[in-house]
């Protein structure tokens, strides 16, 4: 296993978790659906949009260093639902075990960008080092750039995708394993588009291969409280902030679309993303990623 770890998150939990039969680990990049698919597997194991506690502590983000091990780990040990386990970190860098199952949401990487740079502006820094114990900057921040110049500098594969795993060479690592991995039989690639264009159908697929029945009268309300709209409505509850590390918990839910991150570039720049892209992944998970 490759071990990944920054200021706040630290891959390493993962060793010597004690895993059950039949838990779920949602594995995504940043601003790429996951809270939206905490949302889905807490609504078909629980079958109902009452959630009995914040969804930050139905799925707790393992990784997270803003919440002590010891801590977690005692949480995770006292839930008795079945167990799903939000982590950014590729399937790579988490113990793969036969009985597990996991599932990897997938984002256009120019939208999934977008959305990154917003959630920037959302987190207390100083609140977040004081979480994980970070010693405070030596030379004040940079001036933020405007969103456009910064997304055609994002573009620019100048990292390596192990460290800095929220840009595009780390999205596409990500997300090039999981490809690679899509035919075992415990391992689920979602599209955010296909969340979008069509929910009651994902859903259902979803609860197919997790094994979750769900009786015909509870999908209308199961559905209407996996939109975008019911979850932004109660933000509260839903956000993976139990720390105050967010300003505004309803920020967290900005928009939700596709294509604002194609809206921004030129063609030219556009045909940049695709020429860089096309180095970073297989064709065949360009395709799918892409349409």
């Amino acid at each position: 296993m490759i071990r990944y770890s920054s200021d706040d998150e630290d891959s390493g939990r993962w060793l010597g978790f004690q895993f059950r039969p039949g838990d779920i680990v949602i594995s995504t990049r940043s601003k790429s659906g996951t809270t939206w698919m905490q949302m889905v597997c807490a609504l078909l194991v629980f079958q109902s949009p009452a959630l009995p506690a914040p969804l930050a502590h139905l799925s707790p983000w393992l990784d997270w260093l803003t919440i002590p091990h010891d801590e977690l780990r005692a949480l995770l040990t006292a839930q008795t639902h079945r167990r799903f386990i939000k982590t950014h970190t590729p399937l790579d860098g988490v113990p793969i075990e036969a009985e597990a199952s996991y599932i990897v949401v997938a984002r256009h990487p120019l939208d999934m960008a977008v959305s990154l740079y917003h959630q920037g502006d959302n987190i207390n820094r100083e609140r977040l080092r004081q979480l994980t114990g970070s010693p405070p900057p030596q030379k004040p921040a940079p001036e933020r750039l405007p969103l456009a110049t910064w997304l055609t500098r994002w573009i620019e594969p100048d990292s390596d995708p192990r460290q800095r795993m929220d840009s595009l060479p780390g999205v596409m690592w990500h997300l090039r394993d999981a490809w690679q991995r899509r035919g075992e039989p415990n391992i689920l690639l979602v599209h955010y588009d296909d969340l979008l264009a069509d929910l009651p159908a994902e859903m259902r697929r979803i609860a197919a291969w997790l094994g979750i029945t769900v009786p015909a009268e509870r999908w209308p309300e199961l559905v209407q409280a996996a939109t975008f709209a019911s979850m932004r409505q109660r933000a509260d509850i839903l956000v993976p902030d139990t720390s105050g590390v967010l300003k505004d918990s309803r920020a967290f839910f900005r928009q939700g679309r596709s294509g604002s991150g194609r809206d921004l570039l030129s063609a030219a720049q556009l045909d940049r993303y695709h020429e860089v892209t096309s180095r970073l992944a297989p064709a065949d998970l360009l395709a799918w990623l892409h349409r």
